[in-house]
């Protein structure tokens, strides 16, 4: 039985793909076929090297047995590593190409928060301060003394919990086209689940959980404590052929899924949640990647949904890598910050992006292009369409002011250009400002495209406002009418093939 489930989740039509490919099944649109997959002919569970899934267990060593005689017996079509329904408690861990890890309904691979090297010190300092704010609020009417130990025991177990030895947590060089770590200078924590120079890996199952248990990590970036860059929760470096499908992402440490310097990527039917004020919580950061399928998921967290990146100023220009073909479908979900991304790391390029069939709610932006001065970069062919939002502060953001720099040897004069911008059939309720879309002075941002736009604003007369400044395009069937600089009569007939 487990081998016909599996035949049925891994199967799919071979393609081998160097351009923007979409198949339609029936009705329903993707580009998944763009990474070949087999059925695994060799089948483990991590239960077979001592893996023990209930909660408190330590299966660092389980893991690596398990993904090492993969690597090693390198048996023919691959490996897969069953994880049973259960909690297995671990630390960071990299995998090897040609496997899968699957995840059983009910497993959960969870990333372990190490104080002074004793992983169950962190949920003994939550469930201490829980108990104590319990018991200070039942005891707040009688005697302060009691209050006043109840709070120095809360004060001194969240400092402990703050104090999060790192040690054990793996190191790893900064990424070439950043040039140091994205929030420290030097190195950076390895992802929990990390993969560099593979093909052909796959992570799937029946919605089982990947939890990265980011809280104290966050805590860290709020209390600035950290060493250096925090970890993402998935990461792969110089890969290809990934799929990643039917699991859910809770808590990451900081970007959820990052796939950077890959191709042929397929994210599909994936859950990703953090809380809306978890920091750096982006959804999925393709960086630098090209054929990278995002389709059918929902997505809540504390950051960008989706934001497309290539590299990080003078480092970024230099490594020269884009991304592109870029498809995202069918995605849901709620931010504080943006829907749909591109930037504000965009030094090696960002060119033929397609979002479509995207719902946002309760988020700050819908569609944000940013980029700055000293990124330099080509941001091209981006197309958003079939949009919808509501609750959101700004429908369309396009910016060239965004994002901080690595250090002071950025070039100022290496001016980003953007340009072919089209955005169609989009429509949104409680659009409290329809745009803001300034570029850059002596590197207008063109071609920017607007048709079938509709952004209804708050309750009350006035309707949402377009903001705009070095910026040249044109618009068709817009409401509210957008700002002089989107009528732009040269332009108006490349507009008109996207009405």
């Amino acid at each position: 039985m487990f081998r016909a489930l599996a035949s049925v989740l891994l199967c799919c039509f071979f393609l081998e793909a160097s351009f923007w490919v979409h198949f339609s099944y029936g009705d329903l649109t993707t580009c998944s076929g763009i990474v070949p997959m087999t059925e695994r002919g060799d089948k483990i569970s991590i239960t077979d090297f001592g893996g023990v899934g209930d909660g408190q267990t330590l299966n660092t060593i389980a893991f690596r047995k398990a993904i090492y005689r993969i690597q090693h017996l390198r048996r023919r079509g691959g490996t897969l590593l069953f994880v049973p329904s259960g909690v297995y408690l671990t630390d960071s861990f990299n995998l090897t190409s040609h496997m899968t890890l699957y995840l059983a309904r009910g497993a959960v691979i969870k990333a372990t928060q190490n104080l002074y090297s004793n992983p169950s010190l962190p949920n003994i300092a939550k469930k201490i301060a829980v108990f104590y704010s319990n018991v200070r609020f039942n005891c707040e009417e009688n005697g302060s003394e009691l209050n006043l130990r109840n709070e120095l025991i809360i004060v001194r177990v969240k400092y402990f919990a703050s104090k999060m030895d790192t040690s054990n947590w793996p190191l790893i060089a900064p990424l070439p086209s950043y040039g140091r770590g994205r929030e420290r200078p030097g190195g950076r924590y390895m992802s929990f689940i990390h993969g560099d120079g593979l093909e052909d890996v796959v992570i799937t199952g029946e919605n089982g959980t990947i939890d990265g248990q980011g809280d104290i990590w966050w805590n860290m970036w709020r209390q600035r404590t950290l060493q250096f860059t925090r970890p993402s929760l998935v990461e792969f470096v110089n890969s290809s052929g990934i799929v990643i499908s039917n699991v859910i992402f809770r808590n990451s440490p900081f970007w959820n899924i990052h796939p950077v310097y890959c191709s042929d990527v397929v994210i599909r039917y994936v859950t990703i949640l953090a809380p809306p004020d978890s920091p750096n919580t982006d959804g999925v950061d393709p960086d630098s990647s090209s054929n990278v399928c995002i389709e059918d998921s929902f997505i809540s967290t504390g950051d960008d949904l989706v934001a497309v990146k290539s590299g990080w100023d003078e480092y970024g220009i230099a490594y020269g890598r884009p991304s592109s073909y870029i498809t995202v479908r069918r995605v849901t979900g709620s931010t504080p910050f943006a829907g749909v991304a591109v930037g504000s790391e965009t030094s090696g390029g960002v060119e033929n992006v397609l979002a479509e069939n995207i719902n946002l709610y309760n988020s700050a932006v819908g569609v944000h292009i940013k980029t700055n001065i000293g990124r330099g970069g080509v941001i091209k062919n981006i197309t958003v369409s079939e949009l919808f939002m509501e609750n959101v502060r700004t429908g369309i953001k396009v910016a060239g002011d965004t994002g901080d720099h690595p250090d002071n040897n950025f070039n100022p004069n290496a001016l980003p250009y953007v340009k072919d911008l089209t955005l169609k059939n989009i429509w949104g309720v409680n659009v409290q400002r329809a745009g803001w879309m300034h570029g850059i002075e002596n590197a207008t941002f063109t071609g920017i495209c607007l048709s079938n736009v509709t952004l209804q604003g708050t309750t009350g007369p006035r309707p949402p406002s377009w903001n705009c400044n070095a910026i040249r395009g044109a618009a068709i069937e817009v409401s509210p009418w957008p700002c002089a600089e989107l009528t732009s009569v040269e332009q108006s007939g490349s507009c008109a093939s996207h009405s």
